[in-house]
C-alpha cells in the first residue's frame, strides 16, 4: 500500500512539473532550460522528455560552465543532451573573465558566484525571456521564498517583495522589455522525492552521486575533496574515505558526504536519516551566512 502512496505522490509532482514545462513552451518566445548534468536537472530533463518526446524538446539546454566542474558531470551532460537530440548551449565564466566582465579578487577565488554575470550575458546574447532551473524550495531558506515563476527585472535581479501571487496554478507571465522569468518546475520536490523518482524511472546519473573512494581532508565540519583546485592546507591530514556527492557544483565549493550507498534505494534510506539539508551539508559557499544565497539571488544568481 505504501508503495502505491509513494507512486501517487510522485505522479502528482511529475504531472505538475510537466504542466509547468508545457506552460513555459506555450507562453514564452525564447525560453531555455538550465542543464548542468546534475541530478535535479536530469530529473527535470526526464520530465521534459515525457512532456514533449525525444528530439522534440522545444527549447535549448543552457549550461553556465565555471571551468571548474567535475569532468564526470560535464561528460554526462553532453551524453544526455545528444541522446535526447536537444540543442546544448555552453557559456563559460572563463570567457567573461577574458572580456573583463568577471574579475576575481585572487586566483584561488571560487568562480561559483560569478556565474550570474555569464548567465546575464547569455540572456542578453540570446534574448531569453524565461529560464528554467532545477532549484527546489527545500534546499535553502532564500529558495523557499521563491515563486515557481520568479520575475526578474531588466538587471536580472530578484526582488522578493515584487513577486507575484500564484493561486490555483494561474501564473502572471507579463514582462516589460528586458525583463525575464526564472522558472522552477521541480520547486515543490524534496531531495527524497528526487531520489525516489530517480529510482522509479531508472534515471542514469554521473557516478559521483554514488559511493566511491576519494581522498579528503576534514575542514570546518565538511569533507573537502583533495583536487588540484582544492589542495590540503598545511597541517591537514589527507585520508581515503568512502563518499558520495549529494549535490554536484563547482569543485571549489562542493563537498561529498561519507556514504556507502551505491543505489538510489540505498540513498533514499540515507536521506531519511539525514539531519542537515543538502546544501548545508555540502556547500562551502553557503557557510558564510544565512543571507549569502538571498544576496546572490538579488544580484542575478539562480
Amino acid at each position: 500500500m505504501s508503495h502505491q502512496l509513494n507512486n501517487s505522490h510522485l505522479d502528482a509532482l511529475e504531472e505538475e512539473t510537466i504542466f509547468i514545462l508545457r506552460e513555459v513552451a506555450a507562453t514564452f518566445e525564447r525560453p531555455a532550460m538550465l542543464f548542468s548534468g546534475g541530478k535535479d536537472s536530469l530529473v527535470m530533463l526526464k520530465c521534459a522528455e515525457k512532456a514533449f518526446g525525444i528530439g522534440r524538446i522545444p527549447y535549448p539546454l543552457l549550461m553556465i560552465d565555471t571551468g571548474h566542474n567535475f569532468k564526470e558531470v560535464t561528460d554526462f551532460r553532453d551524453f544526455r543532451a545528444q541522446e535526447l537530440g536537444a540543442e546544448l548551449i555552453v557559456r563559460s565564466v572563463e570567457d567573461s573573465m577574458a572580456r573583463g566582465t568577471v574579475r576575481l579578487s585572487h586566483p584561488g577565488e571560487s568562480r561559483n558566484a560569478h556565474q550570474s554575470v555569464t548567465l546575464l550575458e547569455a540572456i542578453e546574447e540570446f534574448r531569453f525571456d524565461a529560464l528554467m532551473g532545477g532549484a527546489r524550495r527545500d534546499e535553502e531558506k532564500a529558495r523557499a521564498k521563491e515563486r515557481i515563476f520568479s520575475h526578474r527585472d531588466a538587471f536580472g535581479q530578484w526582488q522578493p517583495k515584487a513577486q507575484r501571487p500564484e493561486l490555483w496554478t494561474l501564473f502572471n507571465t507579463r514582462l516589460q522589455p528586458g525583463e525575464h522569468f526564472r522558472v522552477f518546475p521541480i520547486s515543490n520536490w524534496t531531495e527524497m522525492d528526487v531520489w525516489q523518482y530517480i529510482e522509479r524511472e531508472n534515471i542514469g546519473l554521473p557516478s559521483l552521486y554514488y559511493t566511491h573512494q576519494r581522498e579528503i581532508v576534514e575542514r570546518k565540519g565538511l569533507l573537502v575533496p583533495v583536487t588540484p583546485l582544492t589542495p590540503p592546507k598545511e597541517g591537514e591530514q589527507v585520508v581515503l574515505r568512502d563518499v558520495r556527492f549529494r549535490t554536484v557544483g563547482d569543485i571549489t565549493c562542493t563537498c561529498p558526504v561519507a556514504s556507502t550507498a551505491a543505489t538510489p534505494a540505498e540513498i533514499v534510506i540515507e536521506t531519511l536519516a539525514a539531519d542537515l539539508s543538502e546544501r548545508g551539508a555540502t556547500r562551502m559557499d553557503d557557510k558564510t551566512s544565512d543571507a549569502s544565497m538571498e544576496k546572490r539571488k538579488r544580484e542575478g544568481y539562480f
